[in-house]
């Protein structure tokens, strides 16, 4: 047995500040490295990488933008960070969010479904005096309330564009479905109808195609699907995403960049929303209680694309669901100038998917063709210019 006499005791006793200031130390240390990695404030900004065909059309964009070619530095601390970012937008919103004012269009479908979109007027002039309507798809479940949506009209009303925004087919929490359908993947029909319209009121307009995430595929789709879509349209640009549903799907249920938790959370949203329509829904003769009870378990966009949204349009699988309404199959189609836009952190939109409109410029022959690929801070671009 060990004895300790009292001057031991004393010595070992002085010992144990020293220890618990060591301690405090190093948990400090771990706390702001765990802050530094998750805000990712060593990761360095850079000059954008342009990678583009030498058009005439590609150097006046160039020219004519210099965000493209110049380094953005990011806001201290937050400014780095995509789910930071992400979180604070979601919960928080814009520091006093523009509301522009507009009209609400309703157009009757063939099927009974009524599609909503809001028509804003131009608050000035256009810069080369022309009449030019902006048409924006918003992203999935999203309508012109949403707060990136105000910003966007309010900003290109400023700069002279009349700005028209799809109301995804049972989106609006105030307005019941008129048939048991909801808005899909890549369903044109409501998207269609409202430029149509566009076309008849405004004869004369010339129009810009703007979809946000899935609404970016609903509107390159449009586009390819007929080659007379693209008539009185100046160009398209696409933002945020991922091009073919089928090669993404192997990619959701991944962790890395929290791709898993982000589809869990849109997956409850999803819920949410097509819950809310449940009378409307069930008297569709393709989904029944077996597939609403199905939906209130499922934990993944995939799951609720397999059980409800494939059946709105009578798929037979969740395969072909997908193969259908993506946007890699018409966007070849698409002669018009082509800006597509990601970030190469997107969550839910993985780095190999990036390849797609990389190589849609390399097999495009007949026209001319630019991919700009800028890195800034986790951010990439990736424009197609077609003409």
């Amino acid at each position: 047995m060990t004895i300790l006499e009292d001057g031991d005791m004393q010595t070992f006793g002085s010992e144990l500040p020293a220890m618990f200031d060591g301690m405090k130390l190093a948990a400090v240390a771990a706390i702001l490295y765990v802050i530094v990695r998750c805000l990712n404030l060593t990761s360095p900004t850079a000059a954008p990488q342009i990678i583009s065909q030498d058009t005439p059309l590609c150097r006046y964009l160039l020219k004519s933008c210099p965000m493209l070619s110049k380094e953005y530095i990011p806001p201290l601390l937050w400014g780095k960070s995509g789910h930071l970012q992400t979180a604070l937008y979601g919960k928080m919103g814009r520091v006093s969010t523009p509301t522009p004012c507009g009209l609400r269009k309703f157009l009757p479908m063939q099927d009974g479904a009524t599609a909503t979109f809001d028509l804003f007027e131009a608050l000035g002039k256009h810069s080369t005096g022309d009449d030019v309507t902006m048409v924006i798809c918003p992203g999935i479940g999203n309508h012109s309330e949403k707060n990136y949506i105000r910003t966007f009209v309010d900003y290109s009303q400023r700069q002279g564009y009349r700005c028209a925004v799809l109301n995804h087919l049972g989106a609006l929490p105030d307005m019941e479905l008129t048939s048991p359908r909801m808005f899909t993947y890549g369903c044109t029909w409501e998207f269609g109808a409202m430029v149509a319209y566009i076309k008849r009121a405004f004869p004369q307009t010339q129009l810009v195609v703007v979809g946000f995430s899935l609404g970016g595929n609903i509107a390159c789709k449009f586009l390819g699907e007929n080659r007379s879509n693209q008539e009185q349209v100046l160009c398209c640009i696409s933002v945020c995403q991922g091009y073919n549903a089928l090669r993404a799907q192997e990619t959701f249920l991944q962790w890395d960049q929290c791709r898993r938790l982000y589809n869990l959370v849109l997956a409850g949203n999803m819920k949410k929303l097509i819950l809310s329509h449940r009378g409307s829904l069930l008297t569709s003769s393709n989904i029944g209680d077996t597939d609403l009870n199905k939906l209130c378990a499922a934990t993944s966009l995939m799951q609720i694309d397999d059980n409800i949204m494939r059946k709105f349009h009578g798929y037979n699988s969740l395969r072909e669901y997908y193969e259908k309404e993506s946007c890699v199959h018409y966007v070849h189609n698409v002669s018009v100038p082509l800006l597509l836009v990601n970030s190469s952190d997107d969550p839910l939109v993985h780095r190999s998917l990036l390849a797609i409109p990389y190589m849609l410029t390399e097999c495009s022959a007949e026209n001319w063709t630019s991919n700009v690929k800028v890195n800034c801070v986790g951010q990439e671009i990736n424009p197609r210019c077609l003409e």
